[in-house]
């Protein structure tokens, strides 16, 4: 029987050991131990999620490829055989035609004046001669034109009277069609205004200060005010439009530009917001027509029926669940076969060699197919993946408007082409520092982007711009012209 006594204090001690005192120490270990493996648990999940964010790339997430790190494996290089570098057959060449003589400034006419085989004397006439014509760029000299404001005094009331300038002369020192070149360098080509300053006194001879720069962008801002609100009516009234965003920064705040793109007219706007108040406004709140965007929350508000979910984000998606591995990753290869047997059918529609009734009833079983994929999806155990899968879920029935609705596209690459100038632009000058600025730019990606598309000349239509503006004339409009090269959107 074990010697029990009681200490000084009245506490139980058996053979010189403290129960209670042994007993309360290990419940503080077992509490500690609980603590620390939830701690550890709490780490190796966000150890996880750490690496599963620094194996994002553009190849599994929404990041752009210029965000890719060095370390990054190059991209599979298409099977060998199926398309080789260059043009393809049937591509139409861009071969550099000859003009017509009566074009040409300068005809040389040369021949050679012995034989090439036994030295003898040539005489005659080459009735087909081989012609060559070389493009070369004269020196540049601007013309400077003077006008005088003489004062005269009235031989009556003694008092004087200047002239005033004819209607069509500049109030300032630059005619329309440098103000429209400046407007094309920094706005449409992105160059800084410091360049461009040293660019018109090397190429041109004229001096120009960065403050004219300023003065000139402000100017051309309001001449394109009215034809930019043109086009925003006209995007609002497309059947199909697509719609993207991107980061900007304004006084040093964050700040985001959107687009909305059609066949051969886009809009651009830069706000504070990247809610869906910023998309009603580029669009209208009641827009009747069908929208390609990806699944960001700000276009919630578009009916589901109304929309189309950019496929080249779920490539991206269906690529991160691929590189869990495992069961789930066999979930991300299967929805990936999927998907590129879609495009295999989509393209082949495109070309007009599958009849789109044909690609309906096959696209109706690969469906099936792939809402079974998500609902595995969404019941796995990685609950990131799960939760995307669920969100694809959500947005599934405008995964395949493009299915039914002719004209829509299953991408919005074309949104994010026209966007991509804006992103080099914002890289380059870290954004804007106005509000005046930010419509600038605003503007001048309009006029760009949808010159570009209607394949019109950008300096051509902001010199007849800058123009109108010295007669008081409106603008040209933006919308596109019976004559114009008309693209359509890929």
């Amino acid at each position: 029987m074990p010697i029990v006594a009681r200490s000084r204090k009245g506490k139980r001690r058996t053979g010189g050991v403290d129960h209670r005192a042994c007993d309360a120490r290990i419940a503080q270990l077992e509490a500690l131990v609980e603590s620390l493996q939830k701690t550890i648990e709490a780490q190796a999940a966000e150890i996880a999620d750490l690496k599963r964010r620094l194996g994002e790339d553009s190849t599994n997430s929404h990041k752009p490829p210029s965000s890719d790190p060095p370390h990054r494996p190059p991209r599979e290089k298409r099977e060998r055989g199926k398309r080789q570098p260059g043009g393809q057959p049937g591509h139409q060449g861009h071969a550099r035609e000859l003009l017509p003589v009566s074009e040409v400034h300068d005809v040389h006419d040369h021949k050679p004046t012995n034989c090439g085989n036994c030295g003898r004397k040539l005489r005659g006439e080459d009735p087909a001669p081989q012609r060559r014509q070389v493009w070369e760029i004269p020196p540049v000299e601007p013309t400077v034109e003077e006008h005088r404001l003489h004062s005269l005094e009235c031989a009556g009331c003694g008092k004087h009277t200047r002239a005033s300038l004819p209607v069509g002369v500049p109030a300032g020192a630059f005619g329309p069609r440098l103000e429209a070149l400046v407007g094309l360098l920094t706005g449409a080509y992105r160059i800084s205004k410091r360049n461009v300053v040293q660019l018109l006194s090397d190429c041109f001879g004229v001096r120009v200060s960065l403050g004219s720069i300023k003065r000139i962008e402000d100017d051309l801002s309001n001449t394109l005010a009215a034809p930019t609100s043109e086009a925003k009516a006209f995007v609002r009234s497309q059947p199909v439009a697509q719609l993207d965003e991107t980061s900007w920064w304004q006084c040093g705040k964050k700040a985001w530009l959107w687009t909305a793109a059609t066949a051969l007219v886009v809009v651009f706007v830069i706000r504070f917001s990247r809610g869906s108040k910023v998309a009603k406004e580029l669009i209208g709140k009641d827009y009747p027509g069908r929208v390609v965007s990806d699944r960001w929350s700000g276009y919630k508000w578009i009916p589901i029926k109304r929309r189309q979910i950019c496929w080249s984000h779920l490539k991206r998606d269906f690529q991160k669940i691929v590189e869990v591995g495992g069961e789930i990753g066999a979930i991300g290869e299967a929805l990936q076969a999927q998907r590129k047997q879609l495009f295999e059918w989509w393209h082949r529609v495109r070309d007009g060699t599958l009849k789109r009734s044909t690609f309906k009833s096959y696209v109706c079983r690969l469906r099936a197919k792939v809402q079974d994929l998500l609902r595995q999806g969404a019941a796995c155990s990685n609950s990131k993946i799960a939760g995307m899968c669920r969100d694809i879920q959500k947005h599934e029935p405008a995964m395949w408007t493009f299915v039914r609705v002719e004209g829509v596209n299953p991408t919005n690459n074309h949104a994010e082409r026209v966007i991509r100038p804006a992103v080099i632009w914002r890289k380059t000058s870290f954004g804007t520092q106005s509000d005046a600025g930010s419509t600038f730019v605003e503007r001048m990606l309009t006029v760009a982007g949808t010159l570009r598309l209607q394949g019109r000349n950008i300096l051509d239509y902001l010199t007849e711009a800058c123009e109108a503006a010295l007669f008081n004339r409106p603008a040209p409009s933006l919308l596109p012209q019976p004559t114009s090269c008309q693209s359509t959107a890929a």
